[in-house]
């Protein structure tokens, strides 16, 4: 009790402008103490507005009063300094703007040190003390100081929330289980809390797992930066050796090779700086998802923690796989080979005409890897979706095509297309206006009794009904038929059963730089039927072949 009657006395001697203790003492008309120098300053911004208010009260004065040292208060001051009066608690320790505020300091403000979430109030280290010291306060949850105690509260029965109701996904009162969310899925906050808890730290390996991939991945970037700096360095030093032994004929033809390389050179090293740059985004992002996560698995208010983890645990998947698939170094090996050519036949070709030495564009496939089809969902099959269409000038006459060229019938009477040299005349066939490299996906849903899935070159035969026209009977065409009960490959007119589940839509996966044919059924799931691993030397067209009247066979739209 002393201490606290110390501290009144220390707040009833403090100038209310400086907020410590009076010095040289004066008092206005109005009967308000202040340190001298602190009203004369006050008064003399005020000089041009030709009023002198009291700072505690706001009354006016004109003209400018004449102030009188308080005599009595100075002494007291003097005294109570002497009997060791504290000073003023240091401007750091005063809740400022951004800090919590101590709810049961009067006058100004001390900081906060803790907020009690039972009590739902927060307490400066004076009055924070019966909370360490009172057996009453034992059990009291303390935290660091929060500004949002109140969202603790039920708004409707003023009661602490401790309770989450997992069929509404917030936090309720002990009152609220028992009534608007009586039968509800409810559990403890802490018990809730727990089991998030549990969910962050599986997200944070997670993020910390795809942060080590992605640096390894970065690394391998890097490794490839070096291996086409090295290659485009070494093609074009040889270059120069070759050029020089024709320097007075070849002048202006070596710096045109020299250049070029150098532009592919920068061409590929840009392409691979991309992957990386954006490798290293995707890293600093998860460093921030991981820094946030971290933040709020400290967070030891449980309302808190369960309000902010839907937004704050939410993780964008990765566009990009975890680890960097290079072909072997061969990246301008090619430039040199067709130097050294150019070199030994150069007197025959100056004496005719100027054959261009084109370098050959190499393209360096720094291509983030990708799993093997067999071990491929369908959402990474939709990656490459590829938007297929028909070309009406290949359809058959039987053919109707609807749903903007998606869709092929067979129809009995022949339809009005025009004459065109790649039309197919009498087998019911048509292929895709689009052609196919690269890698590409995409799914055929029939209807009927059956119906021949394919892909062909584009110079299969079109005249006539013989095997060099007809989907998987010749060299051209690799052809998957389905009907009712089971499916069969065929190509070059050789027929492969295959087994696997029937179903009304297949889904066809092309990698035609790597010479991968897959046909899948698709359903709820999607199962593989069967791969062809070969060489594909030009670009691919797909194609559809109903097999009865009324079947029909539509590219579906996947995008």
């Amino acid at each position: 009790m002393a201490q606290k009657g110390v501290q009144l006395d220390r707040e009833t001697f403090c100038c209310p402008i400086c907020l410590d203790l009076l010095k040289d003492p004066v008092t206005t008309p109005c009967g308000h103490s202040y340190c001298s120098n602190c009203i004369k300053d006050h008064w003399d911004e005020e000089e041009k507005k030709e009023t002198y208010s009291c700072p505690e009260c706001r009354k006016s004065f004109t003209p400018r009063p004449e102030l009188q040292k308080s005599t009595m208060l100075a002494a007291l001051v003097e005294q109570l300094k002497k009997t060791g009066l504290q000073a003023a608690p240091a401007d750091h320790c005063y809740a400022g703007a951004e800090d919590v505020a101590c709810d049961f300091c009067t006058g100004r403000k001390l900081r906060a040190v803790k907020s009690c979430l039972q009590c739902v109030a927060s307490y400066c280290e004076q009055h924070l003390q019966p909370h360490y010291e009172s057996p009453t306060f034992k059990k009291h949850k303390l935290v660091e100081p929060s500004k949002k105690l109140q969202e603790n509260i039920c708004s409707r029965h003023d009661e602490v929330m401790k309770m989450f109701c997992r069929t509404d996904q917030q936090c309720i009162c002990y009152l609220c289980s028992v009534d608007e969310h009586k039968g509800h899925d409810t559990v403890s906050a802490a018990a809730e809390r727990t089991e998030r808890q549990r969910e962050l730290e599986g997200s944070r390996q997670n993020i910390q797992q795809r942060i080590q991939d992605r640096e390894e991945d970065v690394k391998v970037l890097q490794q490839e930066v070096e291996a086409i700096n090295g290659s485009a360095d070494k093609a074009a030093e040889h270059s120069e050796k070759i050029f020089t032994q024709l320097i007075r004929l070849m002048e202006k033809r070596r710096s045109d090779v020299k250049q070029q390389v150098r532009s592919q050179q920068e061409t590929e090293v840009s392409r691979v700086k991309e992957l990386q740059e954006k490798l290293e985004q995707e890293i600093t992002e998860l460093k921030r998802k991981d820094a946030e996560l971290k933040k709020l698995s400290h967070t030891e208010d449980h309302n808190q923690f369960l309000h902010n983890y839907p937004s704050v645990s939410a993780l964008s998947e990765s566009t990009h796989s975890s680890s960097i698939n290079i072909r072997p170094l061969k990246y301008f090996e090619d430039v040199t080979a067709a130097v050294s050519e150019a070199r030994d036949k150069l007197q025959d070709v100056l004496r005719e005409t100027w054959t261009n030495i084109s370098l050959t564009e190499t393209q360096v496939d720094v291509l983030l890897s990708n799993p093997q089809p067999e071990n491929m969902t369908r959402a990474d099959f939709l990656r490459y979706s590829s938007d297929i269409t028909l070309d009406p000038n290949t359809a058959n006459k039987h053919l109707l095509l609807s749903e903007r060229n998606r869709k092929a019938k067979f129809v009995y009477q022949q339809q009005s297309y025009s004459d065109h040299p790649d039309r197919f005349t009498d087998l019911w066939q048509v292929l895709s206006r689009e052609s196919l490299t690269g890698r590409c996906y995409w799914e055929v849903e029939w209807r009927g009794g059956g119906v021949y899935v394919a892909v062909a070159y584009k110079n299969i035969s079109r005249a006539g009904g013989g095997n060099e026209c007809e989907f998987g009977l010749n060299d051209k065409s690799w052809s998957l038929y389905c009907d009712t009960n089971s499916y069969q490959f065929l190509y070059n007119n050789i027929q492969t059963p295959v087994s696997g589940p029937v179903s009304s839509r297949v889904g066809v996966y092309l990698d035609h730089r790597a010479g991968i044919l897959s046909f899948y059924s698709v359903s709820d799931t999607i199962t593989l039927l069967h791969r062809v691993q070969t060489t594909f030397t030009e670009p691919l067209y797909a194609g559809v072949r109903p097999w009865y009247f009324g079947d029909t066979a539509e590219f579906r739209r996947l995008k």
